[in-house]
């Protein structure tokens, strides 16, 4: 089946169009209250057509909670390998983090993290992507901040957990759908852990 996937862009868009209404829909009424039939209806296909890509409601969501993890890493690796002073790497993943919109993928990881019906094959893919996985993968960027006295002088794995702690606060924050909450733009969120020299 992976190969007919791999091989028909058609059904490989209707995928990822199944995907991103399924985002939309878990991350704000979480894998409890999501239906099926919610899901189809935002990706505006037949409840059927959604079962002929999904057998059932923890494949999709766990599913979505792969991809959602395959992309956060890929953004911090990416962050990893650009030209530039360490304090520029960072801006940049803070700027692509906050230009993910709403947090959508920040509020269905925790989901995926707080659900008392999280599959078990999600909560193994959640003890491999734990927090202490992007500590580490920011860690290098942190300490050559640090070293070249671009970053405060704190402990490295502290600081970083500060940082994911405000970027994914501000996702969750962000997700209401009132329109009042107003992002700060990540040159607040690098005075925190900018140095001042």
């Amino acid at each position: 089946m992976a190969s007919q996937e791999g091989s028909n862009p058609i059904r490989n868009d209707r995928r990822e169009q199944i995907l991103r209404a399924a985002l939309q829909v878990f991350s704000r009424k979480g894998i409890i209250e999501t239906k099926m039939s919610m899901v189809a209806e935002k990706a505006r296909i037949s409840k059927g057509l959604l079962y002929n890509y999904f057998t059932s409601k923890d494949e999709l969501f766990t599913t979505l909670v792969e991809w959602a993890l395959s992309e956060s890493h890929r953004t911090m690796t990416y962050a990893y390998m650009l030209p530039g002073r360490p304090i520029e790497k960072i801006r940049v993943l803070t700027e692509m983090i906050l230009a993910e919109g709403d947090g959508t993928y920040f509020m269905l990881i925790h989901q995926a993290r707080t659900s008392d019906e999280t599959p078990e094959k999600v909560k193994e893919l959640l003890k491999q992507y734990s927090m202490d996985t992007y500590v580490d993968e920011l860690l290098p960027i942190f300490l050559k901040g640090q070293q070249a006295g671009e970053i405060i002088d704190i402990e490295p794995r502290k600081l970083i957990a500060g940082y994911l702690s405000v970027i994914s606060g501000l996702m969750l924050l962000g997700i209401p759908e009132d329109g009042h909450f107003q992002q700060p733009d990540a040159d607040l969120i690098l005075r925190m852990i900018a140095s001042n020299q």
